[in-house]
């Protein structure tokens, strides 16, 4: 009964149909290893670790967009066919991949460890992924986390909050604000990345551009706080990387530390 209930509550946070005997979606009982193996037709050697890792492998190198069903087959040297007995199709493809590219959360800390560590170093481990995987930031959500390596990034956050004494609601949404505030970090990133790579000049040029643009298209009467933002010199220089990421993480946390002291849920 237990296992019955456990599948139930996947099932239901995934929102998808059944499949196979475990009346969960199909890309969901392959994740968990309970898809059973073909048993007859494909190319011995094909797996599905083969399939994702090659997909996996051309996103790193190509985007996202190069992954498609044919072009995996040509690189594994195996029909298109023969790939959708173990995946029936690419949404379900994309989650595989996501987590096979996100693995394991690291340790955020031996036993005791402050709250307000754990979750920096969980919001940087998380930051240090999709860095790693930038095609990540560009997959559809199909919905709540669902997979084993994803589920166990919540549990590592949940538990780094678990000394907090806030009530399982807060610390689920104290997750998600984090999370979600690595995630937009890291799509800015790739963003101003992909505008450098297309402007074929370094990130100081492109900024002083971007200044210089500023600079003919606000009147100082209309934009007086902008024209005061410009006159300050401070966009002239790109900052550290990592300094928007560390100033955004420390004020997310500082408003935590707040609600934690406060004793509120």
């Amino acid at each position: 009964m237990r296992g019955d209930r456990a599948g139930a509550g996947v099932s239901g946070a995934a929102g998808g149909a059944s499949g196979g005997g475990t009346f969960l979606p199909p890309v969901i009982e392959a994740a968990w290893g309970l898809r059973e193996r073909p048993s007859k037709g494909p190319k011995p050697g094909l797996t599905l670790d083969r399939i994702v890792g090659a997909a996996v492998s051309l996103a790193s190198t190509e985007g996202i967009g190069a992954v498609s069903m044919g072009r995996i087959a040509k690189e594994l040297g195996v029909s298109t066919m023969s790939l959708y007995r173990y995946v029936s199709a690419k949404n379900e493809l994309y989650v595989l991949m996501q987590e096979a590219a996100t693995g394991a959360p690291p340790e955020l800390g031996p036993p005791g460890t402050d709250w307000r560590a754990g979750v920096e170093a969980w919001a940087w481990a998380m930051r240090e992924v999709y860095h790693r995987n930038l095609w990540m930031l560009r997959l559809p959500v199909s919905g709540p986390p669902a997979t084993p390596n994803v589920v166990a990034w919540w549990e590592a956050a949940l538990a780094a909050l678990e000394s907090t004494g806030l009530d399982e609601g807060a610390k689920i949404s104290v997750t998600l604000l984090v999370g979600g505030f690595v995630r937009n970090d890291a799509v800015v990133m790739a963003d101003l990345a992909d505008a450098v790579a297309a402007s074929a000049g370094d990130p100081e040029d492109v900024l002083a551009r971007y200044s210089r643009t500023l600079r003919r298209l606000t009147d100082p009467e209309r934009y007086p706080q902008v024209t005061r933002m410009l006159d300050s010199g401070v966009m002239d220089d790109s900052d550290d990387p990592e300094f928007e990421f560390r100033f955004g993480l420390a004020r997310i946390l500082d408003g935590v530390a707040v609600l934690v002291e406060g004793g509120a849920s």
